[in-house]
């Protein structure tokens, strides 16, 4: 029989990446997107024609925050998992608009869970981000680490997720993995993003902005290694501990409830600097540089541990960011025609 999957965000960026992969496979794909106007929503629209060509997907256009909606389309599809990719994102638009964050990133998720919840379904998986590991400075990040000092809304709204998947887990036996994303790049991007923002500033002659002066450091984690990373873990769904020792070192499985947070990163901690020498070396430009200091809810640098990831899975992001660089431009020129 045919698995079904409930995806949320499939217009966006990682949800389109997301649905693809599983349409290939064989799956049948429900993809569920509110088309806000966050960014392009002719980007968005492309996306979801694109994945309109497969005969096994299926979209409904709708915010999180319909309940009534949501849920109807959940039960008329009668997914076997769901994944929530949907949400607001962004860590500085959240200075702006906090209230955004709390409406999609807290109360549709709450929708989703219920829903979910109702329909009994074998795994919810849902994004979480690196961010919410805030001030931690403790590298690389593994999941087994505390992780309360958020500073931004985002980061805050994300750690509201896994507080609320993990009670609803305990509480339902809903098996659930929250999985942490590490400054995602690649083909079909936001335009909100460094890569697509450094991108097209470069070639229109425009200077890029540079925070905290290039001391920067992120954990780049190519779109396709991500979403591979989703895929394998649809299949590992958490199970409740029946004893402690069910819990391997380096394990975040809760000894409580079927839930587990899982680090999606590529392991490699690189300075901005030389993410943007690549991005000269991949365009055959110099960038105009505009040095900034640090933006307010950033954090300096991030690094994930892999390595539950790799035990649960077999499966280890490894895409060199020259390489995803140079797949991202070959697509932003065939893209935009610059």
């Amino acid at each position: 029989m045919q698995r079904k999957i409930f995806v949320t965000g499939t217009a966006g960026f990682i949800g389109f990446h997301l649905a693809k992969l599983l349409l290939d496979e064989g799956f049948a794909v429900a993809g569920y997107d509110g088309l806000t106007d966050y960014y392009d929503i002719q980007l968005k629209h492309n996306r979801h024609q694109q994945l309109l060509q497969h005969p096994n997907f299926s979209v409904t256009v709708g915010m999180l925050e319909d309940q009534v909606l949501l849920d109807a389309t959940i039960d008329t599809f009668d997914p076997d998992v769901v994944v929530h990719l949907a949400g607001q994102a962004g860590v500085r638009y959240s200075i702006e608009n906090p209230r955004a964050y709390l409406d999609s990133n807290v109360i549709g998720t709450f929708n989703v869970m219920e829903a979910a919840r109702r329909r009994s379904v074998s795994h919810l998986l849902m994004a979480s981000t690196s961010s919410v590991y805030g001030a931690n400075d403790n590298m690389p990040f593994i999941e087994t680490q505390k992780a309360d000092t958020q500073l931004s809304i985002y980061a805050a709204t994300k750690k509201a997720n896994e507080s609320m998947a993990h009670a609803y887990a305990h509480l339902w036996n809903l098996p659930t993995t929250m999985f942490r994303f590490f400054t995602v790049y690649g083909p079909w991007g936001r335009p909100d993003l460094a890569l697509y923002k450094f991108v097209d500033a470069i070639l229109e002659g425009r200077a890029i902005d540079i925070y905290n002066h290039g001391e920067m450091y992120r954990d780049f984690t190519y779109v396709d290694d991500l979403v591979q990373g989703i895929r394998l873990l649809i299949d590992v769904a958490p199970k409740r501990p029946g004893f402690r020792t069910d819990i391997f070192e380096g394990d975040s499985l809760s000894p409580v409830a079927p839930f587990r947070i899982v680090n999606i990163g590529n392991n490699e901690k690189v300075r901005l600097l030389d993410f943007i020498q690549a991005i000269e070396e991949a365009l055959g430009v110099e960038a105009i540089r505009n040095y900034m200091p640090m933006h307010a809810g950033d954090v300096p640098a991030t690094l994930a541990d892999a390595s539950l990831l790799e035990r649960l899975t077999g499966y280890r992001p490894d895409t060199d960011f020259r390489h995803g660089i140079a797949k991202f431009v070959a697509w932003f020129r065939e893209y935009s025609g610059k």
